[in-house]
């Protein structure tokens, strides 16, 4: 059986010129396309516990760490345990 092809939308956005620059810039860091890039970083927002839409969890670990200061390690470390308990 044939695979029926993906019929892709094309958008067009506007953006702000120093966003615009800092999204090339760290698309060539990767060496990916811009698109590729704002793509990765709507499916990590969107889906912040979907482990395969991120692509660095290392980064992405440190990010949630580094929003919740007031939060002990403890506590932390219990919250994502018990997120684990709940089969989300």
């Amino acid at each position: 059986m044939p695979k029926v092809a993906l019929k892709k939308e094309k958008w067009t956005l506007s953006f702000d010129p120093r966003l615009k620059r800092l999204v090339i810039k760290e698309a060539r860091k990767k060496g990916i396309y811009p698109v590729s890039l704002l793509e990765q970083v709507v499916r990590e927002r969107f889906n912040p516990y979907g482990h395969a839409d991120v692509e660095d969890s290392v980064a992405y670990m440190r990010a949630i760490r580094k929003g919740s200061h007031c939060q002990s390690e403890e506590a932390f470390l219990e919250e994502i345990r018990a997120w684990q308990r709940s089969s989300s």
